[in-house]
């Protein structure tokens, strides 16, 4: 199994002795697969001196957490895009690839965790600081797929939590799951999904793999679309909304997602008949 890291460095809502931020670095490892234990992954944190704030100080903090794994990750995913250049830098010089996403799950609610328990407790803890800890996206313009790459035909359909406990037996070419015990879904609780169909379904799924993607959308502007978000920010249009019908299912899969803690999927198929999957992939919206 591939390890991928999710890693967030930036200043906490606490001072040390010269009234600066102290910085923190917070390395969590993403849960791939429905079925994984989270009890287990890999966890690590290091405060940082404000005035050591460089690649090279991470970089050697990695190292540190690369030697407690005792592995290297495949893959680094970061949130905030303003940090882009420090932790590419120090991830490239240890040769992981570093990837803005959205994708970063575990370590969202981990830093929500610390920001409620962690955090007040520390000396020099600052209330006023703590919303500035999380980051406000802006969207970019949304892009049209490449005409290669649009679907033929696609559906809203929902399936229960218990009907993903056998997931991992499911024959899928391209994808990503997280366990769902770690949402605090109950069994019965309906996940929203998108079915895409088209007899290019391979070439899209493998598309789709090459991103970091992040959860769809319903824009209802102007003109509705059902949208994809992928990247820190990066936006395509999956389909326009044309009729009333269509835009009640899209509305409709939006509250489902609202009652399933912003859970959802999204699956390509060759066709309503096939038992395979080319691609599926859980996502969550965070908020």
């Amino acid at each position: 199994m591939s390890i991928v890291w999710e890693l967030d460095f930036y200043s906490r809502p606490v001072l040390d002795d010269n009234q600066k931020k102290l910085w923190e670095v917070l390395v969590c490892e993403s849960p791939l697969e429905i079925g994984q234990s989270t009890e287990e992954l890999f966890r690590y944190a290091q405060w940082c001196p404000n005035q050591q704030v460089n690649s090279i100080w991470l970089r050697n903090a990695l190292e540190e957490a690369i030697a407690q794994r005792k592995c290297s990750p495949q893959k680094i995913r970061f949130f905030r895009r303003q940090m882009t250049n420090l932790i590419t830098k120090a991830c490239e010089e240890l040769g992981i690839p570093a990837q803005a996403s959205r994708r970063t799950y575990t370590l969202d609610r981990w830093l929500q965790q610390r920001m409620q328990d962690v955090y007040p407790e520390q000396p020099g803890y600052q209330a006023s600081a703590a919303a500035s800890s999380f980051v406000q996206y802006q969207p970019q313009a949304p892009q049209l797929l490449p005409d290669a790459l649009e679907g033929e035909q696609w559906a809203f359909v929902t399936l229960e939590v218990a009907a993903f406990e056998d997931m991992d037996e499911w024959e899928i070419d391209f994808g990503e799951a997280f366990p769902l015990s770690m949402m605090g879904l109950t069994s019965d609780t309906r996940i929203p999904g998108l079915i895409i169909y088209s007899s290019r379904a391979t070439p899209i799924a493998a598309w789709m793999s090459g991103l970091e993607l992040a959860f769809l959308r319903v824009d209802t502007g102007a003109t509705a679309r059902l949208l994809l978000e992928t990247g820190a920010s990066d936006s395509w249009i999956l389909a326009n909304i044309k009729d009333s019908q269509t835009l009640a299912e899209a509305k409709g899969f939006e509250l489902a997602k609202e009652k399933a803690g912003m859970v959802h999927f999204l699956a390509v198929q060759s066709s309503p008949a096939s038992e395979i999957f080319a691609g599926f992939w859980l996502l969550q919206e965070l908020k």
